[in-house]
């Protein structure tokens, strides 16, 4: 999310003027600028911070800046598709979901102690609306929606299709 929204387009910036990062509707604005040094990163965020992520961090920079920034798009427009950040955040999902295996997640959830289980929800706490986010920014609100909706629809008739073929509901899901 980019801390700073852009009102007054700068020349030659085109499209990419339209980035905005209020994420309250209901005020008028609810964006803040903050200096980078007090911006917080996750453990291991840093490691992210490598050469192919600077033209997004000259683009970030440009915006809060109310500068041009069409050399950054065009540094980004340069990437090739396995240096890009989309690829990083596909990736990413891809290798987290290889072994997928909910078995395996219910056998942690009934073994963890509510300690681990309370790092576990505060670590996945916003994971699904920035997804969602993600989703939205690459193919559009509408598309996200349909997505989302659709992989929810597709997991209700999984689970229900596993409940009928077992006669009753697995044993470790049980609660």
């Amino acid at each position: 999310m980019l801390l700073a929204r852009q009102s007054e387009p700068s020349p030659g910036a085109g499209r990419y003027n339209q980035i905005d990062s209020t994420m309250d509707e209901n005020s008028e604005d609810s964006t803040q600028q903050i200096p980078i040094r007090d911006l917080k990163m996750e453990p291991g965020a840093e490691d992210l911070m490598d050469p192919p992520a600077v033209p997004y961090v000259k683009l970030a920079m440009a915006v809060m800046g109310h500068k041009d920034v069409s050399g950054a798009v065009e540094e980004i427009s340069a990437l090739p598709l396995e240096k890009r950040y989309t690829w990083r955040v596909a990736s990413a999902l891809k290798w987290a979901f290889a072994d997928f295996e909910n078995l395996n997640v219910v056998a942690d959830r009934r073994t963890l102690s509510q300690e681990d289980l309370d790092t576990l929800v505060d670590l996945l706490r916003v994971r699904p609306i920035q997804f969602c986010l993600f989703l939205a920014a690459l193919f559009g609100e509408e598309q996200m929606e349909r997505i989302v909706s659709s992989s929810v629809e597709q997991v209700k008739a999984l689970r229900a299709k596993r409940r009928k073929s077992l006669g009753r509901e697995p044993d470790l899901e049980k609660d």
